[in-house]
């Protein structure tokens, strides 16, 4: 369960560290490279940034659970 653990773990981290390069920071990140600068002039947010929002805290949120359960079998000694 450790070695799954730690191998959602390492595999998290690497998409989540991608996926915040990918955001578009105060000049344009990452994703102004990938076409991600286009902008819908209607609303403050495209759909794609939103999804992009979206898939980052859901990956966030593994990542914590997977810290979270790593460390709960470290202290129990499993």
């Amino acid at each position: 369960m450790q070695l799954a653990l730690q191998i959602v773990l390492i595999l998290s981290s690497v998409v989540l560290v991608l996926l915040i390069l990918l955001h578009r920071g105060r000049g344009g990140g990452l994703s102004s490279l990938f076409g991600g600068g286009v902008q819908s002039s209607l609303s403050g947010s495209s759909v794609v940034e939103k999804n992009l929002d979206r898939l980052t805290l859901f990956v966030g949120a593994i990542w914590v659970i997977a810290i979270i359960g790593t460390g709960l079998l470290v202290k129990l000694g499993v």
